[in-house]
């Protein structure tokens, strides 16, 4: 599903955060009927799958979470000068600065991704709008406020496979690693050739692992 303010949703200005993502994604379960399932996460999405089973424990069978947010980790300099004010408008004007953001800070490889990844990627941000919310949620500096939810996981009983890209720079490998020993008895899988999105990198890899943890019974 598109978090609010992302891809193809909303773009009305809301209180961006964790508590609204994990709310927007319980009224989703709930239109749908879905009483329990299984989260998988990429970064933030990630996440709210964190916030989520802490508040829902009752909703979730296992987690996955990719790359995940949360853990006390200071922006790059790329991101603190993105949120000054009217710089951050200016650079995403710039479509192609866009493409050099993610090249360098998402992706290790890209000839190990489809050629036209950038472009779906990207698709969304010509809906009117889309700027104001990325800025004004990116603004709102929560993406590593979660080490308390992350401390509560720790103590639940839940099988939580962690996936991360070695060579992330967005969100540290080491990261994921203090979020490994945080949440007892989870799965660490390192992608050694791969960055902050080790889905897209190594999918078929990505994918034998995560259908493995989500078919077996642990």
């Amino acid at each position: 599903m598109d978090l609010w303010g992302f891809g193809y949703s909303t773009r009305e200005l809301l209180d961006w955060g964790y508590p609204l993502y994990a709310n927007q994604l319980l009224k989703f379960m709930d239109a749908l009927g879905i009483n329990k399932a299984s989260l998988m996460g990429q970064s933030m999405g990630a996440g709210t799958s964190i916030l989520f089973c802490t508040q829902h424990r009752e909703r979730v069978d296992k987690i996955v979470l990719v790359a995940s947010g949360g853990m006390p980790n200071p922006p790059l300099l790329m991101t603190r000068i993105t949120c000054l004010p009217c710089v951050g408008e200016f650079l995403f004007r710039l479509g192609g600065s866009r493409r050099g953001i993610l090249k360098s800070v998402f992706i290790y490889d890209e000839k190990s991704i489809g050629g036209g990844y950038f472009e779906d990627l990207t698709r969304f941000h010509q809906i009117k709008g889309t700027t104001e919310t990325l800025l004004s949620s990116l603004r709102k500096n929560f993406f590593d406020k979660l080490l308390p939810e992350i401390n509560k996981l720790g103590e639940m009983e839940v099988s939580i496979l962690i996936v991360w890209g070695r060579h992330d720079r967005s969100i540290r490998l080491e990261l994921g690693q203090q979020m490994h020993k945080i949440l007892k008895g989870s799965r660490l899988e390192i992608f050694e050739e791969a960055a902050h999105c080790p889905n897209y990198e190594q999918p078929e890899k990505f994918n034998q692992i995560v259908t493995g943890f989500l078919t077996s019974g642990i």
